[in-house]
């Protein structure tokens, strides 16, 4: 764990239960382990019904089922190593077009788009990381799909971000809000870690991240 996210996380009140680095590693280990079980099992089984069914539809079938999630497996693979890993070393600056599309290949889907209104440009590794958490947290309040829109605040290697998730039955989650403003007020977990982290990153980034309902939207700001 960096320098920086220790710093952080040390800013984070006392009275709350904050996870020293190997917990905080362990935990996005966790998280990350989470996202791919379900396209890893797909292929498995589709490897199964290849080995135990001659019928030429069950095997097509397969085929299909581990095509489709091998590229499922690959492209959240891509996200987690941008959003959660090293991703070049310390200082290192990420192309916010590769940015793009790791967010559009992990979140993009029948039912869920992304309208990306960012330039290209080089930004640091923090920021860029920051964006990507961010994303992910507008994705959980709209679990039916939408349209999540990506805009900068401000320009430059100073540019920050404001991601609106507008679709069907909107909701803000509780613990989210709690965990992006005040820090941890129970036990952090693999599901909770996200958000957390996505504190820690706007903290190393000197910004802080809000979520506020607004219309039929809500609205994550780094600021």
């Amino acid at each position: 764990m960096s320098e920086t996210f220790q710093s952080a996380a040390s800013e984070t009140p006392a009275a709350f239960p904050v996870p020293d680095s190997l917990e905080l590693a362990a935990l996005l280990c966790s998280r990350v382990c989470h996202d791919l079980i379900s396209p890893v099992g797909a292929i498995v089984n589709g490897l199964e019904v290849l080995d135990d069914s001659p019928k030429p539809e069950d095997r097509d079938f397969a085929l299909e089922l581990i095509r489709k999630s091998a590229r499922t497996a690959s492209a959240r693979l891509q996200f987690c190593r941008l959003a959660f890993g090293a991703a070049g070393s310390a200082g290192a600056q990420i192309d916010l077009g590769d940015a793009q599309n790791m967010a559009r290949g992990h979140l993009e889907d029948d039912k869920t788009k992304i309208e990306w209104n960012l330039p290209r440009v080089l930004m640091p590794k923090n920021r860029a990381k920051l964006l990507l958490n961010m994303l992910v947290i507008a994705q959980q309040t709209i679990p039916r799909g939408g349209l999540l829109k990506v805009d900068p605040i401000g320009e430059g290697e100073a540019m920050s971000f404001r991601v609106t998730a507008s679709g069907l039955n909107v909701r803000t989650p509780h613990n989210i809000v709690d965990m992006l403003s005040t820090g941890p007020k129970s036990a952090i977990d693999a599901h909770a870690v996200q958000p957390y982290y996505t504190r820690l990153l706007a903290q190393a980034c000197g910004l802080q991240v809000s979520l506020a309902p607004e219309a039929d939207t809500v609205v994550i700001a780094a600021l």
